[in-house]
């Protein structure tokens, strides 16, 4: 049986990177609403109880029964958990006088305490609260302050029940990863034993036994995650996967031809097909953004369940799913807003009548890479930024002709190779240009033009939930802008996008 940790989330933006800095510490964990989590077996070691952006003092905060878990299973409660059980068994919490929001550093540590082991004087830890704990309940014991946190962490006496008011999980809480490895490996006692290699090992083994000689269809997109999916399943069934890559007219310059060259030596049985006119036809004309989206989801699951089924036999769809995809799905407060459709290909398996099967769905981003480096698969393959699926059709904000998607191929292309050759790519997460709706006035020559105007856009990321924008150097910027200005014809003026997500997603439709 998989050992794991259990992450209850109560709606807190840090939730996410909890798991992920659990799973890097080669520990399973699984992340669910704190109303509606899986019943606590013998596989369960312990519990986190994640922050949240309510009060503990809001009439509608979320509440929860801990009698099944505290005292029984070690227990660590986190910002508005550490708030919610000092509020509900008898403490006090009330807003904070001061300024509990930034970085802080650790005036005084109980040394001896299990949970600081290692840990440092004056350590740095991060505060994101506007409420504070005044007073704990009598069998609680105060284990660490800053200058004006008093409560910043305490343990229940007699029980392996912690609670820190800081986030260990955030990159500015320096000692974090330490504590929360003295949580799960030296309170807990979880033996680390959730690496790649094992994954890959016991997914290849359940897939041999939940698909035996049924037949399966996964649709590539070139990306990381259907690569990945594809060699687990190809490894766990061979001839009985074929791929299809679909090319909608929206790719990369040369990205058919150089995705289907890529997979030639990896084994994979992957058809080409070539759908371009389709795609653009139907997308004659349209400018609004969800609706571009609907009509080439639309169009993918037309072509792609035309070919799908020129295969005999054909029970499963495998799609690249990976677990913040699930999480979002059941997120605390009920399935999450539709920020954009076409995330997975959404209607295929209803029109096919096929069953599904997701390899990746209980991986994070960096987890699939991992995965996929322990399969031997190459680092090009491993390394691509993301792309969306409705590609370039996001990325010309008005209607897609065959003329922009051309003008717009041509620039990325220099963008995403100039990044290659100046050893950039690899400092950024995605990056893309985006044609925009607007014309400017220019000078080439003794002419005066009116052309278009192309967008830079590049970020740093480590799961696409938040996003920095990239400092290029400046030489490097008017390098590009000045090839794409003198190269293609169509562009007289480029900007670059300085924007972070949030508010600014990083695409820009």
């Amino acid at each position: 049986m998989q050992e794991k940790i259990l992450i209850l989330d109560f709606g807190s933006q840090y939730t996410q990177l909890i798991g992920r800095r659990v799973r890097e510490l080669n520990v399973y964990c699984e992340i669910h609403p704190y109303n509606h989590y899986p019943e606590i077996d013998e596989s369960v070691k312990g519990v986190i109880l994640s922050g949240s952006p309510y009060s503990v003092r809001d009439e509608d905060a979320p509440q929860i029964d801990l009698s099944n878990i505290k005292g029984k299973l070690p227990l660590l409660g986190v910002c508005y958990g550490a708030q919610y059980m000092a509020h509900h068994f008898g403490g006090e919490v009330l807003p904070s006088n001061t300024r509990e929001y930034g970085r802080a550093n650790l005036a005084f540590i109980e040394q001896t305490n299990p949970l600081f082991e290692g840990i440092s004087d004056n350590s740095q830890v991060w505060m994101s609260h506007g409420d504070t704990i005044q007073s704990i309940p009598e069998n609680y014991n105060i284990i660490a302050s800053t200058h004006d946190v008093k409560y910043a962490a305490y343990k229940v006496e007699d029980e392996t029940t912690y609670a820190i008011q800081f986030h260990p999980e955030v990159y500015h809480s320096t000692e974090g990863t330490k504590l929360l490895q003295n949580f799960v490996v030296n309170i807990c006692g979880c033996h680390q034993e959730w690496t790649p290699a094992s994954f890959v090992e016991t997914t290849v083994n359940e897939l041999k036994e939940k698909l035996g000689d049924d037949k399966v269809v996964l649709g590539l997109s070139g990306g990381v995650d259907s690569t990945v999916a594809g060699v687990l399943l190809h490894k766990a069934i061979g001839k009985n996967l074929t791929c299809i890559f679909v090319d909608n007219g929206l790719l990369r310059k040369d990205e058919f031809e150089d995705v289907l060259h890529s997979y030639q030596d990896m084994g994979l049985n992957v058809i080409g097909v070539n759908a371009k006119d389709k795609f653009l036809d139907d997308l004659a004309g349209v400018t609004e953004p969800e609706a571009k989206r609907k009509i080439i989801g639309r169009d993918f699951i037309e072509v792609f369940d035309e070919e799908a089924h020129k295969i005999q036999d054909v029970k499963w769809l495998a799609q690249g799913t990976i677990y913040p995809d699930v999480i979002e799905s059941v997120s605390v407060n009920g399935p999450s807003a539709t920020i954009k459709s076409h995330h997975n290909v959404g209607g295929l398996p209803e029109k096919m009548n096929l069953k599904i099967v997701e390899p990746l769905n209980l991986l994070f981003k960096d987890e699939v890479r991992r995965v996929g480096k322990a399969m031997g698969i190459k680092q090009s393959l491993l390394g691509r930024h993301p792309f969306p699926g409705p590609g370039l059709g996001i990325r010309i904000l008005s209607d897609i002709t065959a003329e922009k998607v051309r003008i717009l191929q041509e620039a990325d292309a220099i963008f995403i190779n100039g990044l290659r050759e100046w050893n950039l790519y690899d400092d950024v997460w995605q990056a893309g240009v985006m044609l925009l709706p607007v014309q400017s006035v220019g000078v080439m020559g003794d002419e005066r033009t009116y052309e278009n105007v192309v967008a830079l856009r590049a970020v740093a990321s480590t799961d696409g939930m938040t996003a920095d924008w990239v400092h290029l150097p400046y030489e490097f910027l008017a390098k590009v802008s000045n090839d794409i200005i003198n190269k293609v014809r169509g562009i007289n003026r480029v900007v670059y996008d300085i924007s972070s997500k949030p508010p600014a997603t990083i695409e820009w439709e």
